[in-house]
């Protein structure tokens, strides 16, 4: 199985990543400070990469910066780097600040700047007029936030000494937002046919995604699959459903010479299939409908479940916005304990004391959120019109979680967001026979859910206990995209007052 969350370099195509080390300075000082700055600069930088641990991202140590020629050929330098993802910049004497304007005005990068300098603690007995020569951060920085509010720069701040953990959690926060924007700016999806007829929230701009995210996305006839899929081989099919026997829990009508074998092997004729196609065609991403199955004999259900756990976004009715947002933050969960998946409110416990969200889809929950080992089962679905559909049954992994939406709301795309905590169901579903969660959601489910619908957010979401509202934040300010939050803080007077805000403040940023 290939794992699109796996190292980078991963036969997806996704290439190595890497995060930018900068630190500035200038020629004033003399070589042997220089020395010392560039030292000093790559023991912060090692002592920053090791707190932040092994990860899909590497931080690569550059030059002392000292010049403006240099500074720009950095940037421009980062820009037409694949693997490069973004800038943190750290100014450790007094860099003169003029010097990084044609850089900065050039950087097309995500930017975290870092407030830190080389000790924790001052040694007050010894310091001298050298000491303070060397380290300067304190006011090179001022130097370099000024220039960068003065000329509208994006990035996120981040202050304190890197032995700190909060320091490195930030910044971590920050590289997985950068890992986002770089996987969405180069995402293709394919659509296989279109979205659910009459639904509006499925609809969006397509072209307008392509020139604010960078996604490619592109419909193709169900019977393109088809064929794809009929072509499988036998022997192929054989090894696949031993994977599953081995993996899962397989119910025994449909385990060998079970009377419903036959479902599980065109099961595993679909997902071998669907991930050739998406194989070689460089996509990342996909979405189905089940009022569009062409030849297919069954609604994609384990398929679509195990391809969205090696990493795949995907979105159910034709829903490329949420598939979109699955994907990218899949890519931004990479590595991370907890998992990600596609998600829908499907419906409400009201019970005072005991209210908490129901959530599932018909078939397509991504078994990453599962808090045991799924079991493959096969049920009658009462839509699609094809034969009983197999697919993975399982209960989500308790703890906290975030629920978050994409809408295109007409003249620009929103984010919306909800910090939610993942709880068992407060009784046994044995009759329930499709994945599922259920949460309470904070602060509770009426302020919840009155702020969800007063934003106009979508019914599909992404359910993720890997990611929170710290990244989605970061990753909405480098798209330069709407976010709301609904949090252990929301009331609806204030979350409405936030809407009619944002919506003054996106109308003026867009210009006349």
């Amino acid at each position: 199985m290939t794992s699109l969350d796996a190292a980078p370099g991963s036969p997806s195509g996704t290439p190595r990543r890497q995060v930018w080390f900068l630190t500035g300075s200038q020629g004033l000082y003399g070589e042997d400070t220089l020395r010392q700055v560039a030292e000093q600069s790559r023991a912060i930088a090692e002592q920053l990469s090791a707190a932040l641990g092994e990860g899909a991202v590497e931080l690569a140590w550059k030059p002392v910066l000292t010049d403006a020629a240099a500074i720009r050929r950095v940037c421009l330098d980062a820009n037409g780097d694949d693997e490069c993802v973004g800038l943190i910049a750290w100014m450790h004497t007094f860099s003169p600040a003029k010097m990084w304007i044609s850089g900065l005005d050039a950087l097309r990068k995500p930017l975290l700047h870092l407030h830190t300098q080389a000790n924790v603690a001052l040694p007050w007995s010894t310091i001298d007029m050298d000491f303070m020569n060397l380290n300067q951060a304190a006011h090179g920085d001022r130097e370099f936030g000024f220039v960068q509010t003065r000329l509208g720069v994006p990035r996120k701040t981040v202050a304190g000494h890197v032995s700190d953990p909060g320091v490195a959690e930030r910044i971590g926060t920050w590289i997985r937002a950068a890992v986002g924007l770089a996987e969405v700016r180069t995402l293709k999806l394919a659509r296989f046919g279109d979205n659910m007829r009459d639904v509006a929230v499925t609809e969006g701009d397509k072209v307008e995604a392509q020139l604010r995210f960078g996604v490619s996305v592109n419909t193709y006839g169900v019977n393109d699959l088809v064929a794809v899929v009929d072509s499988v081989t036998d022997a192929r099919i054989d090894d696949l459903v031993k994977q599953y026997e081995d993996e899962y829990r397989v119910a025994p009508q449909l385990r060998s010479g079970g009377e419903r074998h036959d479902s599980l092997r065109y099961a595993a004729r679909i997902e071998l299939g669907l991930r050739d196609f998406l194989t070689s065609g460089g996509f990342r991403a996909f979405t189905t409908n089940f009022e569009d199955l062409g030849g297919l004999r069954q609604l994609p259900g384990l398929a679509v479940q195990r391809l969205m756990a090696d990493g795949y976004g995907f979105g159910g009715e034709g829903d490329w916005k949420t598939s979109v947002l699955l994907r990218t933050v899949k890519a931004m969960a990479a590595r991370r304990p907890g998992g990600t998946s596609f998600m829908e409110d499907y419906t409400y416990n009201f019970e005072p004391g005991r209210e908490v969200i129901l959530g599932a889809h018909m078939l397509e929950v991504c078994p990453s959120i599962a808090t045991e080992t799924p079991s493959c089962e096969i049920h009658p679905l009462g839509i699609g019109g094809r034969e009983d559909p197999v697919r993975l049954v399982f209960d989500a992994r308790p703890g906290p979680a975030v629920v978050v939406g994409l809408a295109d709301i007409g003249e620009r795309f929103r984010l919306v967001a909800n910090e939610i905590d993942v709880v068992p169901p407060l009784e046994p579903l044995p009759k329930l026979p499709v994945a599922r969660a259920v949460w309470t959601p904070r602060p509770n489910l009426r302020t919840s859910a009155e702020a969800w619908l007063t934003a106009g957010a979508p019914h599909h979401t992404v359910l993720s206990s890997a990611v929170g509202a710290e990244e989605l934040h970061d990753l909405a300010e480098m798209l330069s995209v709407e976010l709301l939050v609904i949090d252990a803080d929301t009331t609806v007077r204030q979350f409405t007052r936030e809407l009619r805000w944002n919506q003054a403040y996106h109308r003026l940023a867009q210009g006349f």
